[in-house]
This record gives C-alpha cells, structure tokens and sequence, in this order.
C-alpha cells in the first residue's frame, strides 16, 4: 500500500573517506648531510604511519560497544563459518531485522535499486499488465479477482474489466491452462519479455470469454471521468492526452459527474485539474469522487487536488493538512482555493470509500469534511454495516537519503497527520459509520457497487 510520504524532506548525504596510505624506502649510504635530510623523511613517514594507525583506532573506539562487537561477529563468521557469508548478505539479514523487527509496517531501509524504483513509480512509470487482483475469496480459496486495471496500461488497452477472473492463460487460444492461481499465472508471465503475446481467460459470472495480452512499459494514469453519456481517461506515451474512453455511466443524474482517483502518484494532480475543467465546462453541480482502493501517495499531490474542495475557507492556499512531529508541528497548504469556481451553493459530493481507502484519501475526505465541502453521511462505505470503515492510515513517511554515491535511503514514519481544522488524527480508526457513513454491500461485479451507493446518497 502506498504510504502517504513528504518529498520535500531533508537528504542527508555522507562523504565518502579517502584512505591515506604511507609508503617507506629502504635508507641509502648517503654523506652525512644527507642523512639529515634521510632522517627527517624516516621521521615524516613515521609520523603519518602513527597517525594514520591512531586515526584507525580512534574510529574504532567512536563506536559504542554494540557496533564493536557487531563487526567483531562479521569478522568472526566470515573467516570461520563453513560458508561463505558475503557483506551483502550479512547487512540484509540486519536490515531485513530492523524493518521487520524495530520499525513500523511503512518504515525501513531501502536498497538503492529498491529506492529507485520508488522514484520511478512515484512518477507514473511502471512495467508489466497493469492488473491488481485480489488473490483469495472470503473463503481463503484461491482466486485472481481484477480488483483494479491501471490506467493506459496493456490490461486496459486489451479491454480488462473490474470484476472479471482469471481462469486460464497460455500461448494461444487453443492452448490454455485452467488455473486461479497467481503463483501459477505469475510463473507463466515469467516465460514471455515484453511485447510476446499471449492469451488469457477471463469470467465474469457465468459468462467466458479470451483475450490477447503483452506486456509493456507505459506511463500510469490515475483518473477516469464519467458522465450519464460519455466517459473520459488518458492516453498516449506520457498519459496526458484527455480522450474519451471507457464506458458511460446511466445511471448518473445528467447534472452529475464521477470522477475515480487511484492513488496521489505520477501525474495525478494534472490529470484531475484537466477533468475539473471538463467538469465546469459540461456545467455539471454534483459529484461523485470514488476513493474506493486509493491507498494514497504523495503530499504534494494532495495538496493540489484538496484545493478544489476548501469551500468554508477565505484563505488563497487554506492548510488541508496538519503534521504532528511530536516536539513540532508542520500545516501543508493547499496550492490554491478553487472551490467557488467549479461548484455551485447547492452542490453535492459524495465519496466512495472501503477498507483499502488510505493515507491521503482519507486525509482528503478529512479536508473535504473539515471546510464543509463533504458531509460525512455523504460517504458510502462498502462492507458490513457494523465493521465498514477505511483503513485508518494517519500517519506520514519521510525517505532519507543515506549517501551521495551508495544510492540507498531510509524512509522512516515522522509524523501523524490531523484534519486541519477539527485536528482529527484517524490513525487506526478509519472514517466509519459511527462517523455518519453509508454503507452498501460489497459487491465485484463491475459498476454494481457505484449503483449501490447512488441509490443511498442520491435517495
């Protein structure tokens, strides 16, 4: 799950050390003056091997006695164990430790491939389907349920749809393994590069049907927009042309609109921006904003998309956001406040919410909810009535740099995060129906669950 993380954080970064090294000769029969000159060179050269020795000691003594004996262990294994342990493998059995061990679920060291790779998903860029399934029923039986087809992906381009199965895969149409296994399914994915197709079999009910699918790098986008008689996404190599696709929504009022949004990534801010403006020029009042699965992203991103919802505020940039370091506090501001612009007086929005709903969504339903924008019974929650909720993420990451040339960082949870006005921190609590909340039983075949809560928001 994506964890609402600050990119505007500090980077530390360490020098590396140069290692002097002093080199000696062998003394030549000289005259008498130049022996002076000889003794004064044994005497420099003395020195610096002195004082580089008293500078390895001193480094040695700096370190407390845990870290003495922790490299007296390494030195230990690697020269007497009947198996070669390398320092790599040492470090990531301690860091795979401190991770699971001494730090939270969405804190712990990042290697510096695994680092940038979240730099590189943090800007839209992915690799692959573009399929996020649910792998088991209540049950605990094996399924791969789509859960989510990511935008302008391969999956979406094949004509994927939310709700369906996998049943089968294999070379051709002909030639297909029943399987609902995703051990099974990844390791025949494992087989074919990028570009090689293949064939999968999808269900939806009782119904089957086959499809041709390669994988690829693209550029993910995040938000779709739906009126009663058209819907609109994103396409092209960079996910920024607004294009219309995907399918209308009847059972939307004419004056209103529904927007999804995935996750606070990539370029989610822009994208919402242009489908506000297709919102105001369609001259549409009401809102449906599905959050449902948005397990949030970056603050930066929130911070542009909660400026279309301050309506309370007379601030030019309101803070929708409040983060709780413990000795201080840190308000993040909104970049702007275009609430009155795109909405009426009369407006309703609504959100979408379930269990999987975190991190920023909800710190955005919070800023929604806080300036008035959003009344919480005008959220629709998805489960059992008496446990429904979101997830209950309040909390903020932090990613720190730990060297210029190593690569690797450590991101570390620093703060809580409280609603702006209310100081509401919902940390291990979620939005729930104690809170006013709808709710409306899950359901996965594709659209019935929107169906649902517009029937109890909009009654």
């Amino acid at each position: 799950m994506e964890s609402m993380e600050n990119r505007g954080t500090e980077r530390e970064e360490s020098k590396g050390n140069k290692e002097n090294k002093a080199e000696t000769s062998p003394a030549l029969p000289v005259s008498s003056q130049k022996k002076s000159g000889a003794g004064h060179w044994i005497l420099t050269a003395v020195i610096a091997v002195c004082a580089f020795g008293g500078g390895i000691l001193a480094n040695h003594f700096s370190l407390d006695q845990e870290m003495r004996t922790l490299l007296n262990v390494k030195k230990r294994i690697q020269e007497s164990y009947y198996e070669e342990v390398t320092d790599d493998e040492f470090y990531r059995v301690l860091f795979d430790a401190v991770n699971g061990e001494l730090l939270d679920d969405y804190s712990g060291y990042m290697t510096a491939q695994e680092f940038a790779q979240t730099q590189v998903t943090a800007k839209g860029e992915q690799s692959g389907l573009g399929l996020v399934v649910s792998t088991q029923d209540k049950d605990g039986k094996a399924q791969m349920l789509v859960s989510r087809v990511c935008g302008n992906s391969p999956a979406e381009s094949a004509g994927v749809r939310e709700g369906e199965k996998i049943v089968g895969f294999g070379e051709s149409e002909t030639a297909l393994t029943r399987s609902e296994s995703f051990d099974d399914f990844s390791a025949f994915l494992g087989n074919y590069s990028a570009g090689e197709p293949f064939f999968v079999e999808l269900q939806n009910g009782s119904t089957s049907r086959v499809v041709e699918m390669e994988k690829a790098d693209y550029i993910e986008s995040y938000v779709v927009y739906r009126t009663n008689d058209k819907a609109y996404g994103f396409s092209g190599a960079n996910a920024d042309e607004l294009t219309e696709k995907g399918e209308p929504f009847s059972a939307l009022h004419v004056d209103t609109a529904y927007i999804r949004l995935t996750q606070f990534n990539g370029n989610a801010a822009n994208e919402f921006a242009k489908v506000m403006e297709l919102f105001k020029t369609q001259n549409k009042k009401n809102l449906v904003l599905d959050l449902r699965g948005n397990g949030g992203g970056y603050m930066d991103i929130l911070q542009e998309i909660a400026s279309y919802f301050c309506k309370s505020s007379s601030e030019k940039k309101p803070v929708i956001a409040v983060a709780d370091y413990g000795e201080k506090k840190e308000s993040f501001q909104a970049t702007g406040n275009y609430y009155h612009d795109y909405f009426q007086a009369d407006s309703k929005i609504c959100v979408l919410a379930d269990e999987n709903t975190a991190s920023a969504s909800e710190c955005l339903i919070g800023c929604m909810s806080d300036y008035g924008a959003l009344a919480l019974e005008n959220v629709c929650l998805f489960g059992e009535a008496e446990n429904a909720r979101t997830f209950g993420k309040g909390i903020m990451q932090s990613t720190y740099s730990l060297g210029l040339f190593s690569g690797d960082a450590l991101k570390l949870t620093t703060a809580k995060i409280c609603w702006p006005k209310s100081n509401r921190c919902i940390h291990g609590e979620g939005v729930t129906v104690q809170d006013g909340a709808k709710c409306a039983a899950k359901n996965p075949v594709q659209d019935e669950e929107i169906k649902a809560a517009i029937s109890l928001l909009f009654a």
